[in-house]
């Protein structure tokens, strides 16, 4: 074990990718792991493991507990000896997950040829974006999801102004390993971080490093119609937030029963920024950066207003989603030389990104979804399974398209 690891200020570098702008600086080599924590806090309606929770507590008349959630990722290039990998996060007791948690090497899974089907949504979807009493001229913009699979692509539907990290992932790994596993361990709502960790196995280096920042405090968030018929939505500031962003899908139902005729699609950004990394765990740099751009509300920001013309364009139902960016902290070994001309051979890499999420029914009028609520049974687990295009929008496009796209599920 390395008794002398060295915290780095990486200036929001972030460690994206399989190295960073300051290691290649320094002329640096590696690192031969990498490690990544994602850690969320979640409450309302919707979050990651809250779908059956929220509803259960729906019915009894309640609204679902803030729950956390964890997500550990371990990359390496290297395999190990036995042909067997196996690695450990060795957590303080404050984390009450036991001594450690396993990090699951996934069995590879043939795919089964035909099994998959894909069905060319129908309809239209209809873009909003800003906040105010109403959209401003130019909206929405509207996707006709029969001229989109026939190659039709509205022009610059498509953004890179907000980045999508390259995440340690079995693809970019020789050898991977990952929690939540099959070990019937999650985070709880008492769960804390801080303190020491240690991440040993026999594909990898071993790493200890010292979190000092927790999870964050669960987001409440209001809406109330107003006369314009816009809606306001509120929030309580959350500590350490770096900025706020809230999205709102809706639809208006076809008649008898048919597809959904159109599907609405609001931000709160002020600019046409959509998509990309905006539903991700977004480096605090990042963040400062899109908050400048006006495409992320800023941290001192706790209102925003629903244009009236999302909810008249999506009648029949509308769910929101507000996510409080967080603070990031980040490790590497072993230290960076204090010459610049000498060669840093990385052994490894840890990073550790937060946020807090919520998501509300539009029209529920005073539904508060923070820290003080029922509780509810915890859900297991499961981790998103990332979607082409960026996220939701993705979904529909990639469908129109006739493009594998992955869903939600475990």
């Amino acid at each position: 074990m390395r008794r002398n690891t060295t915290q780095l200020a990486l200036l929001g570098l972030g460690l994206a990718g399989a190295g960073t702008a300051a290691v290649v600086a320094q002329q640096a080599s590696g690192p031969v792991a990498r490690y990544e924590m994602r850690a969320e806090t979640m409450s309302g309606f919707g979050g990651g493991q809250g779908g059956a929770g929220a509803a259960m507590a729906m019915a009894m008349g309640g609204t679902p507990k803030a729950q956390h959630a964890l997500w550990l990722d371990l990359g390496s290039t290297r395999a190990a000896a036995d042909g067997k990998p196996k690695a450990d996060h060795f957590m303080p007791t404050g984390a009450k997950l036991g001594k450690s948690v396993a990090l699951k090497t996934p069995a590879a899974l043939p795919r089964e040829p035909g099994t998959t089907e894909f069905q060319r949504p129908k309809g239209r979807m209809l873009i909003f974006w800003g906040c105010g009493e109403h959209a401003p001229k130019g909206q929405p913009v509207v996707i006709d999801f029969t001229k989109l699979a026939a190659g039709q692509v509205p022009p610059g539907l498509f953004t890179s102004a907000v980045p999508m990290d390259r995440w340690v992932s079995p693809a970019s790994s020789k050898t991977y390993g990952r929690w939540p596993s099959d070990d019937g361990k999650a985070a709880k709502p008492d769960t804390s971080l801080i303190g020491a960790h240690r991440v040993a196995g026999n594909y990898s280096p071993e790493m200890s490093f010292q979190l000092s920042k927790d999870f964050m405090a669960p987001l409440n968030a209001t809406n109330s119609a107003q006369p314009s018929g816009a809606t306001l939505v509120r929030w309580g500031p959350v500590p350490g937030a770096t900025g706020y962003y809230a999205m709102i899908i809706g639809g208006k139902q076809a008649p008898k029963g048919q597809d959904m005729k159109d599907i609405v699609w609001w931000t709160s950004s002020a600019t046409r920024e959509f998509g990309g990394g905006l539903s991700d765990w977004l480096a605090p740099a990042t963040v400062a950066r899109l908050v400048t751009a006006k495409t992320v509300l800023s941290p001192q920001t706790t209102t925003c207003t629903v244009p009236a013309e999302v909810k008249a364009a999506a009648p029949d139902f509308m769910f929101g989603t507000l996510h409080a960016y967080g603070p990031e902290e980040s490790f590497a070994y072993p230290p960076k030389p204090a010459d610049p001309k000498a060669k840093w051979a990385l052994e490894w890499t840890a990073r550790i990104r937060h946020r807090s999420t919520t998501g509300f029914l539009v029209g529920m009028e005073g539904f508060g979804m923070g820290a003080e609520q029922a509780d509810v049974p915890e859900q297991p687990q499961c981790k998103p399974k990332k979607k082409g295009f960026g996220g939701l929008l993705g979904g529909a496009i990639g469908g129109a398209l006739g493009v594998p796209v992955a869903g939600d599920g475990c």
